[in-house]
């Protein structure tokens, strides 16, 4: 073989390397942009999935809210009626509209001078009732008025974990 000769075969072989290399980077390009482009599906499939979870807890949270309000408006309402009657009770006993009064044994310590049974001369058959003194039926409705408060709290508070339970 002639100088020429191998200096076309060398020529015909690079430019079959250069032809064959620039073919391999056709496909590869081709390969890379359909990977690109998979892989952009699949991230907006992951980022509309993610939007989709956001959207059903916020309307989840906010169901809860509304749940919450209601609730809280029911046992406000509950206490403020407490309070008011609380308030009218404590009104009737200032005014002496009404006398806070326990019963009483009729052989208790203390009381022996009642009489041990009723007698002709009185009308009243029942049992036997002593009158508190005010300043004891106030601190009475006191107490009983914190203790309607916190059974309402209570309540309100039952119902709120009711409401978190699935």
């Amino acid at each position: 073989m002639s100088r020429l000769q191998r200096g076309a075969v060398a020529l015909l072989m690079l430019l079959a390397c250069a032809l064959t290399w620039q073919v391999q980077g056709w496909r590869m390009g081709k390969k890379l942009a359909e990977q690109a482009q998979q892989h952009e599906q699949e991230w907006l499939a992951q980022a509309e999935a993610a939007a989709a979870q956001l959207v059903a807890e916020r309307l989840q949270r906010q169901g809860l809210a509304q749940q919450l309000a209601v609730s809280e408006q029911r046992h406000y309402q509950e206490l403020l009626d407490a309070q008011q009657t609380q308030a009218r009770l404590r009104d009737r006993l200032a005014t002496a509209d009404v006398r806070l009064s326990v019963l009483v044994e009729r052989d208790a310590a203390g009381c022996s001078g009642l009489p041990a049974a009723p007698g002709t001369s009185g009308l009243d058959h029942g049992p036997v009732r002593a009158r508190l003194d005010p300043a004891h039926a106030r601190r009475i409705v006191a107490i009983t008025d914190d203790g309607d408060r916190g059974l309402i709290a209570l309540r309100a508070c039952q119902a709120y974990v009711r409401g978190l339970m699935p």
